[in-house]
């Protein structure tokens, strides 16, 4: 059965948007998901469902979390597959950064061609190596912030204007995580 990883966006910040793991769990249960674990506060969900539309998921799960909690969340979805390619491919673990340093950006969609090229034009995008940098491949983004990422300029809402989709961000350490949680459900 495939294994997918939901990355909710937004939750459990400074004490807004509240979404108690346990309560996620049940929610999730109820939606027919299963071997539903939850990972840090931050909104991570490791699932296995018979079903293969990770959209559709997608949209169901941030339906019933905006009908149990009564706030909109979006919620992007990668399978184990996703995630383990996601995890040979960061440009930036392959050149030998510093892994605290490392994140990885999750669009909820492609963007279009048109929006890649403007952003790649973009002054902030084209910063000297060692200081803020990103590789766009695909649905990822990329990130290496020396400087950590609350002191970035690469931010979500700054991908999230230029690209025109919504982008939610975990540390590396998260997205390997959850990529073996992911792995031992399934592919």
């Amino acid at each position: 059965m495939p294994a997918y990883a939901a990355l909710l966006r937004g939750i459990n910040l400074a004490g807004h948007n509240k979404v108690p793991m346990g309560e996620l769990r049940t929610l999730c249960g109820e939606l027919g998901l299963g071997d539903v674990t939850t990972y840090i506060q931050s909104g991570n969900v490791v699932f296995s469902s018979v079903r293969t539309d990770s959209s559709a998921l997608a949209g169901e799960l941030e339906g019933a979390i905006a009908g149990a909690f009564g706030f909109d969340v979006p919620v992007v979805l990668r399978s184990a597959v996703e995630l383990e390619g996601i995890a040979a491919s960061n440009p930036y673990v392959q050149g030998g950064r510093d892994p605290s340093e490392l994140s990885v950006g999750f669009l909820a969609e492609l963007p279009a061609p048109e929006r890649v090229s403007a952003l790649r034009a973009d002054p902030l995008a084209s910063r000297p190596p060692g200081r803020d940098e990103f590789a766009l491949l695909g649905r990822e983004v990329f990130l290496h912030h020396p400087n950590g990422y609350g002191r970035s300029k690469l931010t979500n809402s700054y991908f999230d204007r230029r690209l025109g989709t919504m982008m939610t961000v975990r540390n590396w350490r998260t997205v390997v995580t959850l990529g073996e949680m992911t792995q031992r459900l399934g592919r």
